[in-house]
């Protein structure tokens, strides 16, 4: 079969709620429907029907969307795409998160909001030992708080550095830049809430 099919007949494969993962992820990584469909290497129509459901997608296709929208294809089939119904909107259970692994950086991400189409967004991020988002920092598009659930962390804004362990909370406002490192040998855990989404 080409299109994607149900693995599990409990959770069928759903035009619409795969459209709506594809769009919200989209707007929260502040991209026009134009620039995906560019990058996917698709026509502007076709990437709006699949958002819209109107198109079955398959697996080569999503692996285009995937990789223009710099996800693994798994995005997509985890989550809220195989919650009940009635839960979707409210509630991500422990098993049924949707998780970004960066090997090649040392961070997991798992979304711990239902979805990326409100006004925040709220992630579980796992840092392993020694790695870093980069001295050069990182822009923030919105504003930021985040809790140390375990571990210790350097926190690096302006050229000066914070020393975070289990416990402490910090926030940052829109617009600066900031960078942070786990400096030491066991994984380090922070829960992050960002206003509005910008994952």
């Amino acid at each position: 079969m080409s299109d994607i099919a149900a693995t599990d007949k409990k959770k069928p494969y759903d035009p619409l709620e795969l459209g709506h993962q594809i769009r919200d992820l989209r707007q929260a990584k502040r991209m026009t429907l134009t620039e995906l469909a560019e990058k996917a290497g698709r026509s502007t129509g076709n990437i709006s029907e699949i958002e819209r459901g109107k198109t079955a997608v398959t697996i080569p296709v999503l692996e285009e969307i995937s990789s223009a929208l710099d996800v693994e294809i798994n995005w997509f089939f985890q989550g809220q795409a195989t919650a009940p119904k009635s839960e979707r909107q409210y509630i991500v259970r422990k098993d049924n998160r949707r998780v970004l692994q960066m090997k090649n950086v040392g961070l997991t991400e798992e979304l711990l909001s239902p979805n990326l189409s409100g006004t925040l967004e709220f992630l579980l991020t796992t840092y392993e030992p020694g790695s870093e988002t980069g001295e050069a920092g990182r822009v923030r598009k919105g504003d930021e708080a985040g809790l140390i659930i375990s571990g210790v962390l350097d926190l690096i804004i302006d050229d000066e550095t914070f020393s975070l362990t289990t416990g402490d909370s910090f926030a940052l406002p829109k617009g600066g830049r900031h960078y942070c490192k786990n400096s030491s040998d066991a994984p380090t855990v922070i829960a992050w809430v960002i206003t509005p989404p910008t994952y």
